[in-house]
């Protein structure tokens, strides 16, 4: 697939690949399991202190599953570690993001994250990871809830510039939410049209 980014205008060579997934999962018993993996992978056989990677061998090689229910509570949480640059080391950290049972995703969860497990207290690889599960988790509720039911304020107003309860987006979509006013970058632009 081309990006949508404007062509190079140099001759360029791929070094690295790095690859992050998160799936979403409703489980039977009424919970759901976010899932990240995260591979790096370089494009030439690598050579660390531990040893030679090959080219196409993932360097980094780790897996996270966190179980939540729908207030976004974590009740159980797994990561493994199935490559990494100091093998016999690395993995030994995983049993440490246990501590994160009983977070919230929405409420505080990227400080105590970082409060928790960040520096030396966890896998660098493994907390950058986790940062993003909270709106991993938000979009695998999405497909299970109307966007506006009317009877309170959908999650992602005033989390975003396009979704800012002041903006014509919300206007337009969600007009009951809509709080009136313009934006104040749209504000500059229409005092600098009057002007002229």
């Amino acid at each position: 697939m081309t990006p949508p980014l404007t062509l190079p205008t140099v001759a360029r060579e791929r070094l690295h690949r790095r690859t992050v997934t998160f799936d979403g999962f409703a489980r039977s018993d009424g919970l759901f399991d976010i899932e990240a993996h995260l591979t790096d992978v370089k494009d030439h056989d690598f050579t660390l202190l531990t040893g030679v990677r090959p080219s196409g061998v993932p360097v980094h090689d780790m897996w996270i599953r966190a179980t939540i229910d729908r207030a976004f509570v974590i009740h159980a949480i797994e990561s493994s570690t199935e490559s990494s640059p100091y093998p016999g080391v690395c993995h030994t950290i995983t049993p440490a993001y246990r501590a994160l049972i009983g977070a919230n995703l929405i409420d505080g969860f990227r400080k105590r994250l970082h409060d928790t497990l960040g520096g030396v207290h966890g896998c660098t690889h493994l907390t950058e990871m986790l940062s993003y599960l909270p709106t991993a988790a938000i979009q695998t509720f999405s497909s299970l809830r109307r966007e506006d039911s009317g009877e309170t304020k959908p999650f992602q107003l005033d989390r975003c510039h396009a979704l800012a309860t002041r903006g014509d987006t919300v206007r337009r979509y969600y007009p009951r939410w809509y709080r009136g006013g313009v934006p104040a970058a749209t504000t500059s632009r229409v005092t600098e049209e009057e002007r002229s």
